[in-house]
Parts: structure tokens; sequence; C-alpha cells
């Protein structure tokens, strides 16, 4: 009978991917210091995951960093808080600055990269969609818009500028990105605070 995996050291080892990326970097990390952090070995490591590539990305997946519900009732005030999540956790040691050296590696092996999108991405695109449906509903975006084109136009600012620097990611920028996109998807600004109060 197959010996049952230890979870203790699946919870050690991500725990301590999480803490050396936010320490030392992304590029300096290396699996003799995870081991030793997590207080296992490597071969016991290797075990469990293919790379440390996949180590880093399982890591993210865990951390969920920028993934939030939101339902404030007010389709402009749930697409900032998703997108003020996603600026703080690009400020994030563990997302943020991690993403930029892991695109050159998701480039070059393709089931890392859908594991990336799976697990890392994804949950934060579904997470807006959901605000994107109620925002339909309620009258506040044009029933058919196209959901796909719609999230990547409201989070490539950020990342953008999150990954080339060249400009400031302040904490107003959400809001500035969420009205430009608003208004071209929007049936009026999606902002309906007022009538909530």
């Amino acid at each position: 009978m197959a010996r049952r995996r230890d979870e203790r050291i699946d919870h050690a080892v991500l725990a301590a991917v999480t803490e050396l990326v936010a320490e030392v970097g992304y590029p300096a990390l290396t699996m003799e210091a995870i081991a030793q952090r997590a207080g296992t070995t490597k071969p016991a490591i290797r075990r469990r995951w293919k790379s440390q590539k996949h180590l880093v990305v399982e890591a993210m997946a865990r951390d969920r960093a920028g993934v939030v519900d939101m339902d404030t009732g007010c389709t402009h005030c749930d697409i900032v808080g998703h997108l003020e999540a996603l600026r703080v956790a690009m400020d994030d040691p563990v997302l943020g600055h991690v993403l930029p050296a892991l695109v050159a590696d998701l480039a070059d092996d393709p089931e890392l990269r859908d594991t990336f999108l799976t697990a890392v991405w994804a949950p934060r695109r579904e997470a807006c969609e959901v605000s994107l449906r109620k925002g339909v509903a309620r009258g506040d975006l044009r029933a058919g818009l196209d959901a796909d084109l719609v999230l990547d136009l409201f989070a490539a600012p950020i990342v953008f500028r999150s990954l080339f620097g060249h400009s400031k990611l302040g904490p107003k920028f959400p809001e500035d990105v969420a009205r430009a996109v608003l208004r071209g998807v929007g049936t009026g600004d999606g902002h309906r605070c007022a009538e909530r109060g």
C-alpha cells in the first residue's frame, strides 16, 4: 500500500516559498533554501512538485493575492474594488515581484503557463466576471458584452504599469481605469452608490 502524503510538509514548503520570495525574490530562490526553511529535504520536495517553478506557481495559487468577492450593489464600486485588490497584489512580493521573471518561464513552458492561468489568474477573472454579470443584470452594462475583452481592458493597465514601471500605479488609478472602461461598455457610468444610501 502506498504511503500517504504528509500534508504538513506540503504546507510548510508552500509557506517557505512565500516567505523566501518576499525576502530574497524569485530569481534568488533555491531548493536548498526552501527545504531548510520548511524543515524537510530537497528529495521530499522534488517528489511532490515537478520543478521549483511549479512550486512557486502553487504557492501563488494558495495565497490568492488580489482575489476578492465584491457585491456593493454598485457596478462601478465593485469594479474599483477588484482593481484595487489587483493593484495591491501587484505590489505584493508573492505576485507582483514574481510575475516579471515568471513570465519568461511561462513562455518557455506551455504546461506551466496553463497551470498558472488556471490556478493563479483565473480566480481573479472569475471573481470580476461575477461583478460584470451583476452589472448587466442591473442594467448598468450592455447585454452581450465580451467578458474576456472587458476583463482584459480592466486588468491590463494595472499589470502593464506594474511590469514596466513607466508610470505610477497610485491608489487613484483603479478608479480612473474603471471610469474609462465603464464609459465604453456601460449604459451610464455604472455608479449607483447614491441609490444605496
